[in-house]
């Protein structure tokens, strides 16, 4: 096969940051997918419409001219009210939750989670699905694993509230995938080809540093297996996050800049797993069934099977495996 072309894919998780960064690495998603998931963790925080307009119009012009759909979740904050959301339900994607200080820029998110059914009752009586990363603040690998507990009270609380367990990492959140019918999960391509010992095993690769973690070869296994089954319930969201090569350095930012070679990585994956018909499913179809209300732009994007090298940095980011050959290259 010498081309595959794909109609209308989308990233359904990344952080496109603000400002200049935005205005930096938006075109790398663009280009590649026809619409995103983007992020609400800036500062502040997207936890208003008037700041989700503003949000929305600066992602459109930094990809322009590519038509490009942002989908943005809200920052969930406890005490929105219906007064807020109900006029807004046509526009909004989605509420995002992060437990408080459990990722980049998420200091501001909600520090008792027990304290959320009201709120989470008005998204499910409103239609509004809920995007969550789900972590615990205990021990750094077990911390998807706990949170677990509070994704089987919500789903059994809110039966029917559209529920997405975040850039899943374990082979236990694999398994809680098949618990509930309003459970469903996006998978990262980093999270879909490493593990711990890559970021540790050597010298420490902190351009592949993320939140949550990589976690065992079991763990790998198991997210491959689901991603190559097909599964009805999981899509493709690559978790994509900037930061620039100091502060990765320097501070231990969390995040892979992945955006460049996102299609490429993936459609080696699949190819070498003898799976290509399973790359269309994962990163166009999956998202459109599982959020049917979604506005996807009608554009093909074409991968041909040339190689390229992956470049050392792409301004002031660093993108996981600089100086890679890679078989498939975007047109």
């Amino acid at each position: 096969m010498s081309q595959i072309s794909l109609p209308s894919p989308l990233d359904m998780h990344v952080h496109l940051r603000q400002d200049d960064m935005l205005h930096h690495v938006t075109p790398y998603t663009a280009q590649q997918f026809v619409g995103a998931v983007c992020m609400p963790n800036t500062l502040p925080p997207v936890d208003s419409m008037k700041r989700y307009d503003a949000y929305v119009a600066e992602i459109k012009a930094a990809a322009a001219p590519l038509e490009f759909e942002p989908y943005v979740p809200l920052f969930l904050r406890p005490d929105y009210t219906r007064e807020e959301l109900e006029p807004a339900v046509d526009r909004l994607f989605g509420a995002k939750l992060y437990p408080a200080g459990v990722t980049t820029n998420s200091e501001g998110g909600v520090k008792e989670v027990e304290k959320l059914e009201p709120v989470l009752d008005l998204l499910q009586d409103l239609g509004i699905p809920l995007l969550v990363h789900g972590e615990t603040d205990g021990y750094s690998p077990d911390r998807e694993r706990e949170f677990l507990a509070v994704y089987d009270h919500f789903a059994k609380t809110f039966p029917k509230l559209r529920i997405t367990m975040e850039h899943i990492t374990c082979a236990d959140t694999v398994d809680f995938l098949e618990k509930h019918d309003n459970v469903f999960a996006t998978v990262t391509l980093h999270h879909l080809l490493y593990t711990l010992d890559d970021v540790l095993g050597g010298l420490f690769n902190p351009f592949l540093f993320c939140k949550p973690i990589c976690k065992s070869a079991k763990d790998r296994d198991a997210l491959q297996a689901l991603v190559l089954s097909g599964h009805p319930k999981v899509m493709f969201g690559s978790d994509s996050a900037p930061h620039t090569e100091v502060m990765k350095r320097t501070e231990g930012m969390a995040g892979c800049f992945t955006a460049p070679v996102l299609l490429p990585m993936l459609a080696e994956f699949f190819e070498d797993n003898d799976a290509l018909d399973k790359l269309e499913p994962f990163v166009c179809d999956r998202a459109r069934e599982i959020y049917p209300r979604i506005r996807v732009p009608e554009r093909n994007v074409v991968l041909e099977n040339t190689e390229w090298t992956v470049p050392p940095r792409y301004g002031s980011v660093v993108p996981i495996n600089p100086g890679d050959r890679l078989r498939w290259q975007v047109v």
